[in-house]
């Protein structure tokens, strides 16, 4: 009976093993979509002023929430902040500092992290923020903007 017991305690305890090994590399895979995602949202839309790269990123529907202005519900008034900060004479670009990723259920993601601004290569400030990724078939829009605690750059 005892080595019933036993066998049956290793099954279960491999079982676990295999079900948590899954479970990491299906998390895995997402944090690599969303760095991803991230990389195509600024690297290239916001970076390098590709306002289509930007239109495909942000859903129709997207909600930003930001200590400096407010709210914006608009995609079209989203598309147009990009196409402003493209137009000013000094480049504006934004570098990842930091950022964790968990998976919202079947939803899709959420990334918390901090980044800082820069000003034709000078750091100017940082500004943490939250964002909701949703995925549709296999497709990722950010859904839900939160930027906040915009500060000076601190040498």
């Amino acid at each position: 009976m005892l080595n019933i017991l036993v066998l049956f305690m290793l099954f279960l305890k491999r079982e676990t093993i295999a079900q948590t090994n899954s479970e990491v590399l299906k998390l895995n895979l997402l944090k690599s979509e969303i760095i991803k995602m991230d990389s195509l949202l600024f690297d290239v839309a916001f970076n390098q002023c590709d306002a289509g790269a930007f239109k495909k990123i942000i859903a129709d529907d997207v909600e930003f929430y930001d200590d400096r202005s407010g709210l914006n519900i608009s995609k079209a008034n989203e598309i147009k902040s990009l196409e402003a900060k493209c137009a000013r004479p000094e480049k504006l670009t934004r570098k990842l500092n930091s950022c964790v990723i968990d998976k919202l259920g079947d939803f899709g993601a959420v990334q918390v992290g901090e980044h800082t601004f820069y000003s034709n290569g000078i750091p100017e400030g940082t500004g943490k923020f939250i964002h909701i990724w949703e995925r549709k078939e296999n497709e990722w829009k950010l859904k839900r903007i939160v930027s906040y605690e915009h500060r000076p750059y601190k040498k």
